[in-house]
């Protein structure tokens, strides 16, 4: 794999993890940032994260 793909793939990671770190502040009652910006956060991670692991798997189908 190049560092293009790594790089997709690790933004695509953290991604992942905001997404689940937001629903469980979401289900928790009491989010530490809000229920809006949680719920932003949340909104925003989980395309960011498919379209990162999207991107990582053509670079590399790309390179292979």
């Amino acid at each position: 794999m190049n560092l293009k793909s790594n790089l997709f793939l690790g933004g695509s990671c953290i991604a992942g993890i905001a997404a689940v770190g937001s629903v469980f502040e979401l289900t928790s009652g009491h989010p530490e940032y809000g229920t809006g910006l949680t719920s932003a956060i949340l909104g925003l991670s989980i395309p960011l994260m498919l379209l990162c692991f999207y991107a990582a798997v053509r670079e590399a189908r790309a390179n292979m």
